[in-house]
């Protein structure tokens, strides 16, 4: 699960599904103590999709309509299209890409390949495995932090770089999951909760026995982590009745009964569709700092100056006039800090979840998915086109089987008529197809493309089907996690301005110290 490149999926009771996109191998199961590692486990929550796929030809003309026409910002701030980033990279991490011991058991191996959202593509397998030990500080508690190219040579603005002789291994980050390095803003992202994890460490582990210091530091830093996902970013982007039936009353479709603590699975339809809606919400460009104000922050800067995605601009850090400005990102007049808080002419929102994408994202660079120089300028790095592809190679419901499976597990869902897929609310225009083509999209229509017109016709978030999918899915994430504030249901947080409230920018003041000079650094 480290590269994108990689589209073969291991589908519990169905085998491995897909083939490589491009030509690149299927991953190899690694194995320890003489034992085949599980491949990572993914699931079916509806029906298969066999037989109701759309061809190569009209996924292009489909991919063409998504992201040849301008898109237009929604009301959420920019910072969560890349909270969601990281999100997802959490939810898919392999924790066996970097735990190769010799004393793992089968069961550990198959909760190493099982998704909860439990921060482990931060933490890798904790300070004292020796594969995740280089993540850490000599304390064995502060995660490691890196150092700009200046003037100045700004420590704690980058993530930690360095290792190797070459240049490509120093640009390497250290990191657990290095497809968080693959743009700036998720590697900024996932940078601020090395932050997060350190300032905890620094200030709520007073009394705390010495062995038992990394443990208590992780799971305050992971339920503050998965109270914010369910109660800030969860309820942007899908309808809130949904999240609050879920959490509430719990789950109608996906793992329903199965005891807490197993390990959970990952359904496809999440992976492949659902939780696809962020590509969606991807701005072209960003008044990403002062150095690059308006919106001169492109979205090609943010692949270049990263490690996965670009070559940090040919140094082996990242250059001091690229640190973030949270400011710009995330509004912080919701905790009432007007002194941290943007023209509006300066503050970034994403776009709008419907069915349009950003231009650049039909042409990826091809480090942003494993590939090489003959896939750019191909439809092989169209990013709709490859959504697509994916769940054609994967038998993926239709976004009509969807909801009338949804339908008989209880779940109040109603299907769109074919009129509103057509026309959807200003989002992808389907002129362009053949009328043979436009009726087989109308009659079993991509759950990814279904999932999306949803949300642009309910106001730009989830509804429906995808909001089910996406909400089940993260209640059981957080159910089967080590720390999980669905099992415990007693947690409030601590961190933030009550015991009901901690949002995202919550987490940055408390991660910067509410410091405008450590949130903004460059001015």
């Amino acid at each position: 699960m480290d590269k994108h490149g990689s589209e073969s999926y291991y589908v519990i009771g169905e085998g491995l599904l897909g083939e490589s996109m491009g030509g690149r191998d299927a991953p190899v199961v690694a194995s320890t103590a003489g034992v085949t590692a599980p491949p990572f486990r993914f699931s079916r929550l509806g029906p298969a999709g066999t037989g109701r796929q759309l061809g190569a030809p009209n996924r292009r003309r489909i991919a063409n309509a998504m992201v040849g026409r301008g898109s237009r910002e929604g009301s959420i701030p920019a910072g969560f299209t890349y909270l969601g980033q990281f999100i997802d990279h959490d939810l898919t991490f392999d924790k066996t890409t970097v735990t190769l011991g010799d004393h793992i058991s089968p069961a550990q191996l198959i909760q190493a390949r099982s998704p909860s959202l439990d921060l482990d593509s931060l933490y890798g397998a904790g300070p004292q495995d020796p594969a995740s030990a280089d993540f850490y500080e000599t304390d064995g508690l502060h995660l490691k932090m890196g150092t700009t190219v200046g003037p100045p040579n700004r420590q704690g603005f980058d993530l930690p770089r360095g290792a190797g002789s070459t240049n490509t291994q120093r640009r390497r980050a250290i990191i657990p999951d290095k497809r968080n390095d693959e743009n700036l803003a998720v590697a900024q992202t996932h940078l601020a909760m090395i932050r997060f994890h350190n300032r905890v460490v620094d200030t709520q582990l007073g009394g705390v026995p010495t062995p038992q210091q990394f443990a208590r530091a992780r799971e305050i830093v992971t339920k503050h982590y998965q109270w914010m996902v369910r109660s800030d970013y969860l309820t942007r982007i899908t309808a809130r009745g949904v999240v609050s039936d879920v959490f509430n009353n719990g789950r109608k479709a996906f793992e329903v009964g199965a005891a807490p603590t197993d390990a959970p699975t990952m359904p496809i339809e999440f992976s492949v569709a659902g939780f696809r809606l962020g590509h969606s919400m991807v701005r072209g460009a960003y008044s990403w700092n002062v150095n690059f104000p308006g919106r001169a922050g492109t979205l090609d800067f943010l692949f270049t100056f990263s490690s996965t995605g670009g070559n940090l601009g040919g140094d082996t850090r990242l250059a001091d006039i690229w640190v973030a400005d949270w400011r710009r990102m995330y509004d912080f007049g919701e905790a009432n800090r007007p002194n941290l808080t943007m023209p509006a002419s300066e503050f970034n929102r994403a776009m709008r979840l419907d069915t349009r994408l950003v231009n650049p994202l039909g042409s990826l660079p091809r480090g942003s998915f494993g590939g090489t120089a003959s896939d750019e300028n191909t439809f092989v790095a169209n990013l709709a086109f490859r959504n697509l592809t994916r769940a054609s190679m994967l038998r993926l419901a239709t976004g009509q089987q969807m909801a009338r499976f949804l339908r008989g597990k209880g779940v109040n869902v109603t299907t769109l008529t074919r009129a509103q897929i057509r026309d959807g609310n200003n989002g992808a225009d389907i002129g362009n197809l053949t009328a043979p083509m436009r009726d087989a999209l109308l009659r079993n229509t991509p759950l990814w493309f279904y999932i999306l017109r949803e949300a642009e016709l309910g106001g730009g978030r989830l509804r429906g089907v995808g909001a089910r999918i996406v909400a089940e899915t993260m209640h059981r994430a957080m159910e089967g996690s080590e720390s999980s504030i669905v099992r415990d249901t007693a947690f409030r947080p601590t961190l933030g301005p009550d015991s009901n409230t901690f949002r995202m920018v919550d987490l940055l003041l408390f991660a910067f110290e509410s410091k405008k000079s450590l949130l903004a650094p460059l001015g």
